[in-house]
């Protein structure tokens, strides 16, 4: 995957009940994959996107948050922290893979296959911006920054 290409088209349930589906995206769009619901980092990565979620809907840009948890997690997820915006649930870890983000990590010496927490933001179809690997700390606000200034 690289920026400035056609980001790969996907379908995924979503906890508004109905399938999200890229293709009817029209403009802009800020996709950031997770590995857990309810874990720290989790926690703090989508309650940072949530303090901004106004702020990126004014300058017109969706956003949507995605891992391999089911909808019931996801459900769970978005009403314990009051998640304004979609989470979806790739289970089969399918649509990780299309876009590179489900690999090798490694934790406390032991290598194994996870989600690579990564932000990709989208205009039109095209990949623009891809964050991989991302610290949690100040992320948000970074990706928020880049998005209002974008041209």
């Amino acid at each position: 995957m690289k920026e400035n290409k056609k980001a790969p088209s996907f379908k995924l349930p979503s906890t508004s009940k109905i399938n999200f589906d890229l293709k009817n995206i029209k403009g802009k769009l800020l996709i950031y994959f997770y590995p857990k619901d309810d874990t720290p980092g989790c926690t703090i990565e989508t309650k940072d996107f949530s303090k901004l979620y106004k702020k990126f809907k004014k300058i017109k840009c969706e956003l949507v948050g995605i891992s391999k948890d089911s909808l019931e997690s996801h459900e769970k997820f978005k009403k314990k922290y009051k998640v304004p915006f979609e989470l979806l649930s790739d289970i089969d870890i399918k649509i990780q893979k299309k876009y590179r983000i489900w690999g090798t990590k490694s934790f406390m010496g032991k290598k194994f296959l996870g989600t690579i927490r990564s932000t990709i933001f989208i205009d039109k179809g095209k990949i623009k911006k891809i964050w991989s690997n991302v610290r949690v700390k100040d992320h948000a606000q970074e990706v928020y920054e880049f998005v209002k200034s974008y041209k």
